[in-house]
């Protein structure tokens, strides 16, 4: 039986995880402009997380990419990264993947230096508002950084 894994996404995960990030979204009727849906590097994303201060993860089972998420750096900002496309095929939501995600993205963080970690969402997506609180998010009233994804208007964030 093969183990699901957390493991730093690879070039070969790109087109996968982008095709993974859209079916997630269209399932959730997420806008298809303003979010991570029309990112122009979203089928790059292990050349997109290239600098030392960034890290993408995928959750994996043998070939199958089951989910992912990052830690970026936020534009406009020196001490405050970015908790970036976090995504989970449905097949393995609510069995504590997010958690394991957050915890693992944090860690980088922090042992990247970060003070802050920063999330935009869609205020319909209340799983996940709801796992991110239970990780110590807290809303703030407005965006920090220029993630140029208008659509998201729920910002959160927590000290590290």
């Amino acid at each position: 039986m093969s183990k699901i894994q957390i493991r730093p996404i690879q070039h070969q995960d790109n087109q996968k995880l982008g095709e993974l990030i859209q079916l997630v979204l269209e399932g959730e009727n997420a806008p298809k402009t303003g979010t991570a849906y029309a990112d122009k590097h979203l089928f790059n994303l292990s050349e997109a997380y290239l600098h030392p201060k960034a890290q993408y993860f995928v959750i994996t089972k043998k070939d199958e990419i089951l989910g992912g998420a990052g830690i970026g750096l936020l534009n406009g900002e020196k001490n405050i990264c970015e908790l970036q496309k976090m995504y989970f095929h449905k097949s393995i939501r609510g069995q504590g993947w997010a958690e394991k995600m957050i915890n693992t993205c944090l860690n980088f963080a922090q042992k990247a230096g970060f003070t802050h970690c920063y999330i935009e969402t869609l205020p319909f997506m209340k799983a996940a508002r709801k796992r991110y609180e239970k990780s110590g998010f807290q809303y703030i009233e407005e965006r920090l950084g220029n993630t140029e994804h208008f659509s998201c208007t729920t910002f959160m964030l927590k000290e590290l």
